[in-house]
């Protein structure tokens, strides 16, 4: 597969990410500082771009192995459209965290608010590697809207408007005495 269509950091952001302990590409050791979904949930790889407060790239690798591929559809297999979606909202969750200096050990979450304006144009299959863009469309007060891609090699499998939303993580209610 060619990777000549991944987005190449520039050396702004690479010292921008440095100045937050980040160096790319971030695997999963870093991205799971960020996003609270573990196997099978997590549907990014990798985040091989990033320029904080504007766009991020990430990569997902589909394979066989996972699975939503045991029913959708085991003779034909095909990656649901819905995790496509959610794909670009978890990379554009890494992007909020970054682009606000923040991590979810700080207390946070990104939650999925909304979605718009979703087509998908392609079939992904096990093999496929999702190139998945994130751009920042909109910020204020913790809500976010991205316009978001996904491609495998050079063709547009699927795009969506996202909206997240920065919450504050609800603290276990004390059982002293209980």
């Amino acid at each position: 597969m060619s990777n000549n269509n991944i987005d190449i950091p520039t050396d702004e952001d690479v010292k921008s990410l440095a100045e937050q302990g980040l160096t790319l590409p971030l695997t999963y050791h870093t991205i799971k500082h960020y996003l609270p979904h573990r196997y099978p949930f997590m549907l990014v790889d990798r985040i091989v771009a990033c320029t904080p407060g504007e766009c991020i790239t990430g990569i997902k690798n589909v394979t066989i192995n996972e699975e939503f591929f045991n029913g959708h559809f085991p003779d034909e297999p095909i990656m649901p459209g819905v995790l496509m979606v959610e794909s670009m909202a978890q990379v554009s969750g890494v992007l909020g965290f970054i682009s606000a200096g923040l991590t979810a050990e700080d207390g946070y979450l990104y939650l999925f608010a909304g979605v718009d304006k979703v087509r998908f144009k392609r079939r992904v299959i096990p093999g496929d590697q999702l190139i998945i863009r994130a751009k920042t469309v909109m910020q204020r007060h913790g809500i976010y809207k991205f316009d978001c891609t996904v491609h495998v090699e050079d063709e547009l499998a699927a795009s969506a408007q996202i909206m997240i939303a920065r919450q504050e993580q609800q603290k276990p209610a004390n059982t002293k005495g209980a």
